[in-house]
């Protein structure tokens, strides 16, 4: 009679063998069917993905904003150094015109005096003393002549390097402003795409998210024993900021009204006296700079590793800035984006 006893379960190292053979088909059945499953997870939800593509616009908005303001400010100064070049070539042609008149009354003055020979004009002259003495007055003229001649060459050659100087500066300047206006035309097309996205979402998920405007004030972050101004300027400026909070954030735009970036922290220490470079990198670098640790209220506090966002500490681990388009002016935590550098201004 056969038997019918089971067989006996492997023992040993086959046992484990098989085991972990289950234990490896089980993980990788499991992780398949995640893989196969509905994608539920904030990061691959089509609305998560929208604020996201929506913050990388703003970012890039925000830098191509800080390029525009870069060329904006470089277009100016070239609009003043092509003015002042103006005005010195015409101050130059002018002082050339002027020469060139005393010139010409010079050697009219000779032609008439000497048109006759010297030694006839002695012999015939009934006043021998008084010929020498106009001869000699001839060859003071004809000197001066000579002097006045090398020195109109002088203004000649000088007014012809300051018209090209002149005109190189103009040269710039068209080029400046072939990139403000490509610098502009990025920006306007980021923020059209922003806005697209963000008008494709419910108004709830706008609100959820922030974005809506809002002015600050409610939110006022406690600011007791944030501690003193690094400076008498830097109160002053933080005075400044905190009377901008609610205003809105316009690229380009550095005060009063609305304000970017940094034209928020220019506009802010322009109250209080101190003249800071336009855009943000220039602002990083326009100060001493401080451990995160050691900031103090006033200090310029500069964002992601191309320094493309800037804000005002105010204490208390907190700034003031203008954050993006459709916001306003407002506090936020100062970790709220990586930090690349604190100035003390």
């Amino acid at each position: 009679m056969g038997s019918h006893r089971r067989p006996a379960a492997p023992t040993g190292p086959d046992r484990c063998v098989r085991t972990a053979t289950i234990t490896v088909l089980s993980a990788a059945a499991a992780a398949a069917a995640l893989a196969a499953a509905p994608a539920g997870a904030a990061p691959q939800d089509p609305r998560s993905d929208a604020l996201a593509k929506v913050d990388r616009l703003y970012e890039q908005a925000e830098k191509a904003t800080e390029a525009y303001n870069k060329a904006d400010e470089r277009a100016d100064t070239l609009r003043d150094q092509v003015e002042r070049a103006k005005d010195k070539v015409a101050r130059g042609q002018e002082r050339i015109n002027a020469m060139r008149g005393a010139l010409g009354s010079l050697a009219g003055a000779q032609y008439r005096s000497g048109g006759i020979d010297p030694a006839l004009a002695l012999m015939l002259s009934s006043d021998p003393d008084a010929y020498l003495d106009r001869a000699s007055a001839l060859s003071r003229v004809s000197a001066r002549q000579s002097g006045e001649l090398t020195k109109l060459q002088r203004a000649q050659r000088e007014l012809a390097q300051e018209r090209s100087e002149a005109t190189r500066k103009l040269v710039d300047l068209e080029e400046s402003r072939k990139t403000v206006a490509h610098h502009k035309r990025t920006v306007e097309t980021k923020l059209a795409k922003a806005r697209q996205l963000l008008n494709s979402l419910p108004a709830e998920e706008r609100e959820r998210d922030g974005r809506t405007s809002r002015s600050g004030r409610a939110d006022m972050p406690d600011l007791a024993g944030a501690g003193a101004p690094a400076s008498a300027r830097a109160a002053a400026a933080i005075a400044a900021a905190r009377s901008a909070v609610g205003k809105p954030y316009i690229w380009g735009a550095n005060g009063p009204s609305g304000f970017d970036c940094s034209g928020l922290t220019q506009w802010s220490y322009a109250q209080a006296g101190v003249g800071l470079p336009r855009t943000s990198q220039a602002q990083a670098g326009a100060g001493r700079q401080v451990p995160l640790g050691q900031a103090q209220p006033g200090d310029l506090v500069a964002y992601r590793d191309d320094a493309s966002h800037i804000g005002m500490y105010v204490g208390n681990g907190q700034v003031v800035h203008a954050p993006y388009p459709g916001a306003a002016v407002r506090y936020d935590p100062v970790g709220m984006m990586p930090v690349s550098s604190v100035t003390r201004v």
